[in-house]
Parts: C-alpha cells; sequence; structure tokens
C-alpha cells in the first residue's frame, strides 16, 4: 500500500532526528543508561502503531509522554525500591554549577546523581521535565497528568533537597546564594 512506505518513511526520519534526545531525557529520568534505551523503544513501538494519527500533531511530544508513562509503569512494577543515581550532566547547568577541572566535573557529576537519587519518582520527573527539558509547569503537569500545584510545590520539595543534599553543600551550590 503507498500510504505505508510514505508512512514508514516519515517515523524513519522522525526516528534518526530524535531518538538521541528521547534516550537523554530517558536517562535524566531514570538514571539507567539501559533501562533509558528499553523505556524509549517501548515508547516508539507504541508509537508506530499510532504514527498516522499522531504525526501531524506533535509527536516528539506525543513520544516523550509514552516514555514518562512507560517509566512510571516500570516503578510501579519492580519488586525493589533502589533508587537510580542518573547521568546528572544536564543538571548540572540548570543548578548553576561551575567547573573548575576534569576532576570536578566527574565528583559534581557524582555528587549530582546522588542527590538526584534521594528524590521521589515524582519530583525527579518534574525536576527533569522542567530543567532538562525545559517545560513550562502547565506542560510538566499536562505530560504528568497532575495539576499545575502538584508540579509547583513537588518542584519546590526537590529543589529544597536538592539545596539541602550534603553532596552538594559547601562549594557546589553555595557559590549561587
Amino acid at each position: 500500500m503507498p500510504g505505508s512506505a510514505n508512512r514508514d518513511d516519515d517515523f524513519t526520519a522522525f526516528v534518526l532526528a530524535r531518538s538521541a534526545r528521547l534516550i537523554h531525557f530517558a536517562r535524566m529520568l531514570c538514571g539507567d543508561a539501559g533501562l533509558a534505551e528499553d523505556l524509549v523503544q517501548t515508547a516508539l513501538e507504541k508509537a508506530y502503531l499510532r504514527w498516522d494519527r499522531i504525526e501531524m500533531a506533535d509527536p516528539f511530544g506525543y513520544v516523550r509522554q509514552a516514555v514518562v508513562n512507560q517509566h512510571l509503569s516500570w516503578v510501579r512494577r519492580r519488586p525493589w525500591r533502589e533508587r537510580p543515581s542518573g547521568d546528572a550532566a544536564e543538571l548540572e547547568s540548570h543548578l548553576g554549577l561551575s567547573v573548575a577541572d576534569q576532576s570536578g566535573t566527574v565528583d559534581r557529576r557524582v555528587a549530582i546523581g546522588a542527590a538526584m537519587s534521594t528524590l521521589s519518582r515524582r519530583e525527579r520527573a518534574v525536576v527533569v521535565l522542567r530543567y532538562v527539558e525545559d517545560l513550562t509547569e502547565r506542560q510538566t503537569a499536562a505530560v504528568l497528568g497532575v495539576a499545575v500545584g502538584t508540579v509547583k510545590s513537588a518542584n519546590a520539595r526537590a529543589l529544597g533537597k536538592l539545596r539541602a543534599a550534603p553532596e552538594l553543600s559547601g562549594s557546589y551550590l553555595g557559590e549561587r546564594a
């Protein structure tokens, strides 16, 4: 069928153009590179089945929402309650951390990862959506399916925890104050 080839080409072009950003987003969300790839793969599989209905709207937003939903489902299904450490390189700039040397970069990424691991899944999702994906409070609420006030309070709690985290005390966040 002729529409199918065009659909496949459009979907392939989307995946080639946006998959790296989706994987980065998923990695910040879940803190694990392998799981991030799995989340994105599953979200892309679901998007492909509905591609005719979503391609004209906002395909990146749709797939990003699917990644968030997959992550939340994964969190609910897992039998243990470990907290991922995550790759916090992107979050450094949003927290205003400056890097003096390469060893400081590694130390700060580890510190941010440790601090992020203390956040609840909702707080972590809010921080990643707000400061990594640069979404507004209203957009973040829509992605998570919660009220704007919930986003505001989760964000405030998360930033408070990050500011109070011993891993980030002293020279890391003290320079901003």
